[in-house]
């Protein structure tokens, strides 16, 4: 850190959290309640908390800031709304139905479901525009570019009042010639509307996977470019000396001017920052593969990072939209503590996935709101104090939390608002259980090998309960949890992600001149950027995959390489490393078949200097000084409850040791302890939470 701060803000749907970090200084965690028609009102506020904590005017905060980092989920909420913006398609005649075609596929879990209804798509019929004109795969051109045809669509947009214009023209990866120019008339006839190119936005090969990537990046981008220039206008009236960084989907950070180019990045913008904070905090601890799970107001948000690295996905459906551009892989339900419990049509519980979000929020929240909620449940059940204050300003209301269950789920099924309110709560870890069981067991991993990461204001509540569900023996807490996404942001890198194709077969005699050129320029590209954002080669690190097959297959696999010249010797090195990571992922590999590679991947990140954990001092006395009493809780159906002691997380010290039933209360998350589990504060500020036996 240069100068004295560094500012991480993650807008969630619920809160805004802040982390500042100080210059061998402590962390300090802020909340608000996230204002969604205005970000810039939540950040504001949660500013105004940060200056009467330091006592220190906002404007010197920010002045002394050397990075304020945002992660929104703007574009992924206009995506979820379908708020984006009105879109021509600009295609190669006979293709403009591809994106209503789909490959002939469904997702998984729908293929064989004949109601199951279609896709909405983000361009009508009638604005995705045939173009006559033809590249074939090796490049060449078979057939001249009709500028006629491209005219003609560009007066349709004019007279449709299109906001927004894709291009995508078949093998434009190859050539992208025609793609130039068809963006050039329409920058020259449109000015003002929004333009980009498959061949720009994803560069590899897959004319659908291109051709709807580019589509939702149109989609997004205006909306995410009018949200970054308040942004940015905010913080430089503030008097910021640097651009904010915005976070990407791919884990890494880019200025305003990238984001507002390629909105389709910042689709997972807050919680992609998740697994390498998990790392972070795991560090101290030795290990290096761990699962992230975040509980927040609205959704619940699990990463995966084995053996250091994140998890990344590429060609995913995602919201039922194909998206080729990398992103950390994040499995996201709507089972946050605003997620509402409802009695279905069939007379069972149901709790998610709508939530009662910021407002009016849960019942004990006092807003107006009467369904009842996570939150409520864990009210009723003993696990939050009832007269504890969230987000700084929200008080929270037990009598309004039980009369919301008691209305909406214990009358209507004959039971109390006792056995309702565990059940909400056991229903949800089942639902966040099934989602850890996706991007871990589905995905080829033991989640047994694997430490589980709490963040979130509310995980701490559910965390032992997973744990037990999935056989995870270690569970790290870090006094930061509720805002541990931001905190994700402040140590995060500067990264460049670039895309190219080489459709070929892999072997010993094959084309490694190309793919060396290919590695080659997309670094020297990184590289630039990364200088020309103050970045030395010394702090510059660069990382290749390929996207590879078996010959005759359709879905190819990637596998990560080392960095340098492709050698002879090199490409069979690849070879098994394809081999090993095919049967790690499907169970088996066919090492006498031959190998298809298909896209290459090159990932230049500059890094940044990253903010010291605490350093907390021991003492003995500490669990002494921090018991603050008993409260009832309820850990089973047995309707039994038992007087559990809460501890003041405050005055823990390293080295202390707290046996379960428990309950921690730390400023912005509560963390309870089931039966049979132990937690010890370890002195880089985590509760190691492991199973114990008498």
């Amino acid at each position: 850190m240069k100068q004295r701060f560094r500012l991480g803000v993650d807008a969630g749907g619920t809160f805004t959290d802040f982390v500042l970090a100080e210059h061998n200084g402590p962390l300090r965690l802020f909340k608000s309640p996230s204002t969604p028609d205005d970000g810039t009102r939540a950040i504001a506020a949660g500013l105004q908390q940060m200056a009467e904590a330091l006592d220190m005017p906002v404007g010197d905060i920010i002045k002394n800031c050397d990075l304020c980092i945002n992660g929104t989920t703007v574009a992924l909420n206009a995506l979820i709304e379908l708020k984006g913006v009105k879109v021509g398609l600009l295609c190669t005649a006979g293709h403009e139905d591809s994106i209503e075609i789909r490959l002939g596929h469904k997702e998984e879990g729908y293929r064989y479901d004949a109601s199951y209804p279609p896709a909405p798509q983000l361009v009508p019929r009638h604005l995705r525009r045939p173009v006559r004109g033809r590249v074939l795969a090796d490049g060449s051109e078979h057939e001249a570019l009709n500028e006629d045809d491209i005219l003609a669509a560009i007066e349709h947009f004019r007279v449709e009042s299109v906001e927004s214009v894709a291009i995508s023209f078949v093998w434009s990866v190859r050539n992208p010639a025609h793609e130039q120019r068809a963006r050039e008339l329409v920058a020259q006839h449109l000015p003002g509307v929004f333009v980009c190119s498959g061949s720009e936005v994803y560069p590899q090969v897959r004319e659908y996977t291109r051709t709807s990537t580019t589509i939702v990046n149109a989609y997004l981008s205006p909306v995410m470019g009018r949200y970054v220039q308040r942004i940015d206008q905010f913080f430089a009236e503030l008097g910021a000396h640097s651009p904010v960084r915005y976070f990407q989907s791919n884990g890494g950070l880019a200025v305003g001017n990238i984001m507002r180019e390629r909105a389709v990045n910042a689709i997972n913008s807050g919680p992609a920052s998740a697994p390498q904070a998990g790392l972070y905090i795991a560090r101290p601890f030795g290990i290096d593969n761990v699962i992230t799970v975040d509980m927040g107001g609205t959704s619940f948000d699990i990463t995966l990072a084995k053996d250091g690295q994140t998890n990344l996905n590429r060609n995913i459906d995602f919201l039922r939209h194909r998206i080729g551009v990398p992103m950390i892989h994040v499995e996201t339900l709507g089972a946050g503590g605003g997620s509402i419990a409802h009695i279905n049509t069939f007379g069972m519980l149901e709790v998610g996935p709508h939530s009662a979000g910021a407002s009016p929020g849960p019942a004990c929240y006092g807003k107006g709101g009467e369904r009842a909620t996570v939150t409520d449940a864990n009210l009723a059940l003993g696990y939050l104090r009832p007269d504890a204050v969230l987000g700084g300003s929200i008080r929270l209301d037990q009598p309004k939390a039980r009369a919301a269950i008691a209305a909406n789920v214990a009358e209507p099924l004959g039971i109390s608002v006792e056995r309702a309110a565990y059940g909400i709560s056991t229903l949800v870890n089942m639902n966040m259980a099934n989602g850890i069981r996706r991007i871990s067991i589905e995905q080829g991993y033991d989640p047994r090998d694997f430490a589980l990461i709490c963040a979130g204001g509310a995980t701490g509540m559910h965390i032992t309960a997973l744990a037990e569900e999935l056989g995870i023996h270690t569970v790290l807490v870090p006094k930061f949890a509720s805002c541990l996404c931001a905190f994700g942001q402040v140590i995060s890198d500067v990264k460049y992600n670039f895309l190219a194709s080489a459709p070929m077969r892999l072997h010993r005699e094959a084309d490694l001149a190309t793919l060396n050129r290919l590695f080659d320029d997309m670094e020297a590209k990184g590289r630039s950027h990364l200088r020309a954002d103050g970045f030395d080669d010394g702090n510059i690190r660069v990382h290749r995959s390929l996207e590879m097959r078996y010959q005759g297959q359709i879905h190819e696999c990637t596998v990560e390489i080392a960095n340098g010249e492709i050698t002879p010797d090199g490409a069979e090195q690849i070879l098994q490393a394809f081999h090993h990571r095919h049967e790690a992922l499907f169970t088996y590999s066919e090492p006498h078949n031959p190998v298809e590679l298909v896209n290459l991947e090159c990932t230049v990140s500059g890094l940044v200097d990253k903010p010291a954990l605490p350093n907390l001092a021991a003492g003995e006395d500490g669990v002494a000084q921090a018991h603050d009493g008993f409260r009832a809780m309820l850990f089973d159906d047995s309707g039994r409850w038992v007087e559990t002691p809460v501890y003041r997380g405050e005055q823990l010290k390293a080295g202390n040791r707290i046996v379960g039933p428990a309950a921690i209360e730390e400023p912005t998350t509560t963390v309870i302890i089931r039966p049979g589990w132990q937690a010890v504060l370890h002195e880089s500020g985590s509760y190691q939470l492991t199973r114990w036996a008498e």
